[in-house]
């Protein structure tokens, strides 16, 4: 057995699927000595089926400074907007952003379940429609 790497810093980025920005790579890895062309590589090689999207990463860099890249699901205000075509209110609670149909609710939940802290699919819904409220869009019933 391969003796554990010793981490040494954590980070997670948001960037755009398939094309990540080096600026903000650098901002969020500079101070590690990774090698930045290296980790932009491996992220818009993992996210190259997903390019539109918004895809959160959890960057590990090691000591040594080797790194490892853990892809997360889009965020649920992502997947939201998506499915509706449009933003959330600028007020919630006053003014509304539009209408979540069922079909959309159970598509961006079923999207959204490996992150979440629960594997029924009826609790993952009701997750998305507190999100969904909260930027001021209705679920139909």
């Amino acid at each position: 057995m391969p003796p554990k790497k010793k981490q040494a810093f954590q980070v997670t980025i948001e960037m755009p699927a398939g094309d990540a920005p080096m600026m903000d790579l650098g901002k969020m890895l500079g101070q590690t000595g990774v090698n930045l062309v290296e980790v932009k590589r491996s992220y818009d090689a993992s996210t190259a089926g997903q390019r539109g999207d918004l895809v959160p990463a959890v960057i590990t860099v090691f000591e040594d400074r080797t790194f490892e890249l853990r892809l997360k699901t889009p965020p649920t205000s992502f997947l939201i907007r998506k499915a509706l075509g449009g933003k959330g209110s600028a007020r919630p609670g006053h003014t509304g952003a539009g209408q979540l149909t069922c079909a959309q609710l159970r598509a961006v939940a079923e999207r959204k379940l490996p992150d979440l802290n629960t594997t029924d699919i009826e609790a993952a819904m009701r997750i998305v429609a507190g999100t969904a409220r909260s930027m001021g869009v209705s679920v139909a019933d």
